[in-house]
């Protein structure tokens, strides 16, 4: 029920489909003439337009995100690395074939670079299909074809793929791995994405070492208009809001410990 309720809500309250809902609240209330509503809809549209697209404030709220987990010196021996899905083109890779990456797709590169520095190391590839309406190849399929390919063993590779979000990631991988007491596991994901999948994986009694990559901040913005291209600041403000939303959630819901879970 979680997994559907937040994927609805998250299809209203992104900026862009935001706005745009707001834009045809205007429209509607004008046309049966409640002016005061439409013109409140019209100008709460255009603030977060301008919010998401032309300020800084969404690179500043990633970038908090961002700072919370810092990445650690390279231990000596590690028992595994767990990289969480989201970096592939599911739709395309699909038809196409091939492992195309989207944005998020240093998840995967580093993966590569670590389980080349770490040859005895289990590798765990954990992403179902977490999209609602659209079909798409598992990411942990696609992510075998890539490490594969890139000289990876296949023995030394785990592919967790009932998972569609990240509380499911951290349960099914708990459940998969059976992480024995004193054993490091590195944890890799996005890191604005960090301290929610940190929390998820903490309360599942799963310790990880966090390994951010996929940065998107330099944390030198700085608050004002026009700092970065339009594309990018309305990218920087969707994960954002996601990512903060998503803590609350969790938190709210008892998933996770702490609304903004940081370094021990």
């Amino acid at each position: 029920m979680f997994f559907y309720a937040s994927k609805i809500f998250w299809f209203f309250i992104q900026p862009l489909n935001l706005a745009i809902f707001l834009l045809l609240l205007g429209l509607l209330a004008r046309l049966v003439r409640f002016r005061r509503a439409s013109l409140a809809a019209f100008v709460s549209a255009t603030l977060v337009l301008v919010l998401a697209v032309w300020t800084s404030a969404g690179q500043l709220a990633l970038g908090v995100l961002e700072d919370r987990f810092a990445r650690p010196p390279a231990p000596a021996e590690i028992a595994g690395i767990v990289v969480l899905g989201g970096g592939f083109e599911g739709a395309i890779n699909l038809v196409r074939g091939g492992y195309e990456l989207n944005s998020a797709g240093d998840r995967f590169v580093e993966t590569a670079v670590l389980a080349r520095r770490y040859p005895r190391a289990k590798v765990v590839i954990s992403g179902g299909d977490g999209s609602l309406l659209l079909d798409g190849e598992l990411d942990a399929t696609a992510a075998m074809r890539l490490l594969t390919a890139l000289g990876v063993e296949r023995d030394r590779l785990v592919l967790e793929t009932r998972s569609r979000n990240t509380h499911e990631n951290a349960v099914f991988t708990r459940e998969l791995v059976s992480p024995r007491p004193g054993e490091t596991w590195l944890l890799v994901t996005s890191a604005f994405h960090m301290p929610r999948s940190i929390g998820l994986f903490r309360k599942t009694g799963f310790a990880v070492t966090p390994w951010p990559v996929d940065y998107r901040t330099s944390g030198r913005e700085g608050l004002g208009l026009f700092r970065d291209n339009q594309t990018d600041t309305l990218v920087a403000s969707t994960l954002a809001i996601r990512e903060w939303i998503g803590l609350t959630a969790y938190w709210l819901t008892g998933q996770i410990d702490s609304p903004f879970p940081g370094p021990h």
